[in-house]
């Protein structure tokens, strides 16, 4: 069909009407904990959802050779009873669209909340709730957008559309690597992530990695006589710093230049000992590591090795017991799409329908999406953009609940004129 004929202004009442439906699963969706490990309720949710919507229903299993190598993440956990759901209307035609949302959220630090992280609170047209932002926000405008279309303008939904919702985006990828392995793909893909209703067209490579430094134990009455590994955390600190800086040297990837600082080498987590009047066997750093896209997710790690070692060589205790480094969980490639790619075209020209001739941002940032899949090892364009969030990984994270309904209205709009066009552009 025509999508200029389909009556916009039904529409957008439709989307309207449903958002406080919409909301409403957001507030389940947020207050069913989905950390690593623990995703199957939300699944289960997005599932009945998904059936509710008119979509066919299906689990998909991760498999555990996912993890084997890269580009896949190293997984931490056993895969089992932890699936992908994925909902299907018209499947089999085309031309074919795919959602994907992930399911996984990162752990919360109650004590700091203002509320329960898990107990979604509405304040100030804001939502709060650990994953209301980073992404189940994202879920309600997607399938805000659906629903209206099927009540308001069903025939526009022509060909294929797809919604995928993965575990582990947030740690290794793996969720949606496995369903592109299993032929999960379409014409192309849009995530619905927290882009403020713009064009998120690429990231930076990101590795994930283990540092562990050991030490001699003992009592604490025999400190000055042990070694203790915490001691030498800081030439480790100071070594990945100088990592940085030469990871950000001007020019490393023009696309990328804008950013002040687009590959950061963070250290996210420190353990060591198990009492205080003991003196450790081993301290151990989580690194999280961003890098050019000219580099492998082995020339990552290897640089990293190579940093940490070279400041261990200069000290007496770590050059005879050099630290161990393995790596854990991203070992993610670059990605990104041309910004003038039709799939951008698309989208762009749909938000601009419905936001008053309002053109919207385009721009790459210094993380990481599972749209890296589909454009580096399946060749399918892959975009991300969804509604407003703040503080996503922090302390009192909320989603704009009037993003929600605007950014549905781009999406209804990108949805109708994609499967018009036969999955080309169109104005």
């Amino acid at each position: 069909m025509d999508h200029t004929a389909i009556r916009w202004a039904t529409v957008d009442a439709a989307i309207s009407q449903g958002a406080e439906a919409a909301f409403s699963f957001l507030e389940r969706l947020v207050a069913t904990p989905s950390t690593v490990g623990r995703e199957l309720a939300a699944q289960r949710l997005v599932a009945d959802e998904l059936h509710g919507l008119g979509f066919e229903v299906s689990e998909l299993s991760v498999p555990a050779q996912t993890a084997a190598h890269s580009p896949g993440g190293v997984a931490a956990l056993s895969y089992a009873g932890r699936p992908d759901i994925l909902g299907r209307i018209n499947p089999g035609r085309s031309p074919s669209l795919l959602l994907n949302g992930h399911i996984d959220v990162v752990p919360a630090d109650a004590g700091m909340w203002t509320s329960d992280p898990f107990r979604p609170v509405r304040a100030g047209g804001w939502l709060a709730g650990r994953g209301a932002g980073d992404m189940k926000g994202g879920f309600a405008m997607a399938l805000l957008a659906t629903s209206a279309l099927r009540r308001a303008a069903p025939e526009a939904l022509s060909g294929e559309l797809s919604f995928l919702s993965v575990i582990e985006e947030e740690c290794t990828g793996n969720g949606t690597l496995a369903a592109c392995q299993a032929g999960v793909l379409a014409d192309a893909v849009v995530l619905p992530e927290p882009t403020d209703l713009g064009l998120m067209l690429g990231g930076v490579g990101v590795v994930w990695a283990e540092i562990e430094i050991t030490g001699r134990p003992a009592h604490a009455e025999a400190a000055d006589r042990a070694v203790n590994p915490v001691h030498h955390v800081p030439a480790i600190l100071r070594a990945l710093a100088g990592l940085e800086d030469e990871l950000n040297k001007p020019g490393a990837d023009p696309p990328f230049s804008l950013l002040a600082r687009p590959y950061n080498v963070n250290v996210g987590t420190i353990t060591a000992g198990d009492w205080p009047s003991s003196v450790p066997a081993r301290a151990t750093l989580g690194v999280r590591a961003g890098y050019p896209r000219d580099l492998t997710p082995d020339e990552a790690l290897a640089r990293i090795r190579a940093a940490v070692l070279a400041a261990a060589a200069g000290d007496p205790w770590l050059a005879d017991h050099p630290p161990v480094i393995r790596p854990t969980g991203f070992r993610a490639e670059g990605y990104l799409i041309d910004d003038d790619h039709p799939l951008v075209s698309a989208l762009a020209a749909a938000h601009v329908a419905a936001h008053g001739g309002v053109m919207p941002r385009r721009f790459v940032l210094g993380s990481t999406t599972d749209a890296r899949y589909y454009l580096n090892q399946f060749g399918v364009p892959a975009v991300a953009y969804g509604p407003r969030a703040r503080n996503i990984h922090a302390i009192d994270e909320a989603v704009e609940l009037a993003s929600i309904v605007s950014g549905a209205r781009t999406m209804a709009r990108f949805i109708a004129g994609f499967f018009a066009s036969g999955g080309g552009p169109h104005d």
